[in-house]
């Protein structure tokens, strides 16, 4: 097995994963992988921005207010203020890289506004924040010898001696051969998870790749049962659904039913600007008590110039789907969208295991709480990522990384037979998270799918003999245990809060609490 060393290794290549490198490259040689290209991760497809207090009206203590209102009770109070308050400064370093924020015509900075937010503090590049993003660090990234990045790599599990990770096993879709690359110091920054749903604005990739390893390796994970759904997706007959951003509907656009009825205001008087959690649990509620297919975005009000001006994506997109966003109503439906929960670690992405950092979707830092609110994402993974940078340069872990002893793995040739059922396997998994572990819960259903994960991970696992590794047969896994993790979270709490809403617990527990799961692995 090829072993390949560096001071710092980044598995994920979204937001978090690129600025992490960027800021440690100062420190020593960084490896990024990614498990397919730049363009496909979930940071790539962020359309909304980054909030950040900026303007003469608005406040920290604002940011602060509507952060803890949209966690449900769930947040760090402590973790929050600090990262709102660190928010203009990771701003700034965005603005050195070169992210061209959208300004107005007076030269000033277009703050948008989105839901759950008191005031406009949305920095944005229009309707494509994460692509603009994403772009300005990559070319960053390139101008740097210390950083290289690699391509079609494939994380298969983290390597962890005496509780201590060293990096971590990995698949070269290129070579077709499985490496280690060995490291002091590892980020996890792999994504989220929406890919395990029947209904997701997620990449494909987004498989819970990171979640599934950091369990195996015997991290502790936290509040997996907070998954988001975003309320507005194009309604569509595909797996990927295309999210109509939440700033579309803090520029005016309404929710109607098919009737033409605006029924968010018997759920919550602020309707579409409610929180994500209870705008798409009524839309869910108003589709299947009416039997709907879906409801309307209603922003008819608009100029065409005007919204092709500020959501070139959006309207482009619906435009190709003979929807004039100006004229037309535009079909929209809840999907999954984002995991608050993930791998627990400190506000400076430290985890549970020495040498194994996290930051973005996969990690759990107690800033979202049990439902994150809009825009907060992108500004949680710059400065979980900036801090984790900082933290591990100065720590020392002298090591002898070549003592490390390291298992074999043996990759198994691609067998299209096999292959069919286990695709068949992960279809299952999506269409099990979508129908019992989604927007509206009860404990019946989360009984069934357990029994019904269970078996198709049982059932994966005898389709491969320990010490090989067939790829798809890897991701499924990942997917089966993920959604294993999130149902054992969601069958702990035993109340209804944010995200997750249980029929049988409708009511808050007085004293909320982190749920909690993690797993004793062998060595290595």
């Amino acid at each position: 097995m090829e072993k390949i060393e560096t001071d710092y290794l980044v598995i994920g290549g979204g937001i978090a994963g690129l600025f992490f490198a960027l800021e440690v490259s100062q420190f020593g040689p960084v490896s990024v992988l990614l498990k397919n290209t730049f363009n496909s991760s979930s940071s790539w497809y962020a359309q909304g921005g980054i909030s950040c207090v900026s303007s003469s009206e608005d406040t920290f203590e604002s940011h602060l207010s509507d952060t803890l209102k949209a966690g449900d009770g769930l947040c760090n109070p402590q973790v929050v203020k600090s990262f709102v308050e660190e928010a203009p400064m990771r701003i700034k370093d965005l603005i050195r890289y070169g992210v061209p924020f959208t300004k107005d015509e007076n030269g000033n900075y277009d703050l948008g506004l989105e839901a759950g937010h008191s005031h406009r503090r949305i920095f944005h590049v229009k309707d494509h924040t994460g692509m603009a993003i994403i772009e300005a660090l990559k070319k960053e990234v390139k101008k740097r010898s210390q950083i290289r990045i690699w391509e079609n790599q494939l994380a298969v599990d983290l390597i962890v001696s005496k509780n201590n990770c060293f990096g971590a096993y990995v698949y070269d879709k290129e070579k077709k051969c499985i490496k280690a690359f060995l490291s002091p110091h590892t980020l996890l920054s792999t994504g989220g998870c929406g890919a395990i749903y029947l209904h997701t604005t997620n990449p494909n990739s987004a498989t819970g790749d990171g979640i599934a390893m950091a369990y195996r390796a015997g991290a502790i994970l936290k509040n997996m049962e907070m998954i988001q759904f975003h309320p507005t997706c194009f309604a569509q007959f595909t797996a990927q659904k295309f999210l109509i951003s939440e700033a579309v509907r803090g520029e005016g656009a309404k929710i109607i039913n098919p009737k033409g009825e605006h029924f968010l205001k018997a759920f919550d008087p602020r309707a579409e600007l409610a929180p994500r959690d209870i705008v798409s649990r009524a839309i869910f509620m108003e589709m299947k008590k009416n039997n709907y297919p879906y409801v309307y975005l209603d922003i008819r009000g608009r100029e065409r110039k005007w919204l092709e001006e500020r959501f070139p994506y959006i309207f482009s997109y619906c435009l190709s789907q003979g929807i004039d966003m100006s004229k037309d109503l535009v079909p929209v439906a809840p999907a999954a969208h984002y995991q608050c929960g993930g791998v627990a670690t400190d506000p400076w992405g430290k985890t549970s295991i020495p040498g194994l950092w996290a930051a973005g979707e996969v990690a759990c830092t107690g800033f979202h709480g049990a439902n994150r609110l809009a825009s907060n994402s992108l500004l949680e993974a710059i400065i979980v990522a900036g801090r984790a940078a900082k933290l591990s340069a100065k720590e020392n872990r002298n090591f002898s990384l070549d003592k490390i002893e390291l298992s074999e793995r043996v990759l198994l040739e691609e067998n299209r037979a096999m292959d069919a059922d286990i695709r068949e396997v992960m279809d299952k998994i999506r269409k099990i998270m979508w129908d019992y572990v989604g927007i509206v819960r009860c404990v019946s259903d989360l009984g069934k799918a357990k029994k019904e994960i269970e078996l198709l991970l049982e059932f994966l696992k005898n389709h491969q003999k320990e010490g090989t590794l067939s790829l798809l047969n890897l991701e499924a896994q990942n997917m089966a245990l993920t959604a294993a993790i999130i149902i054992e979270s969601a069958l702990q709490r035993k109340e209804s809060r944010g995200a997750h809403w249980v029929v049988d617990y409708p009511k808050k527990l007085d004293f909320p609490v982190d749920t909690q799961v993690s797993f004793v692995p062998r060595e290595n």
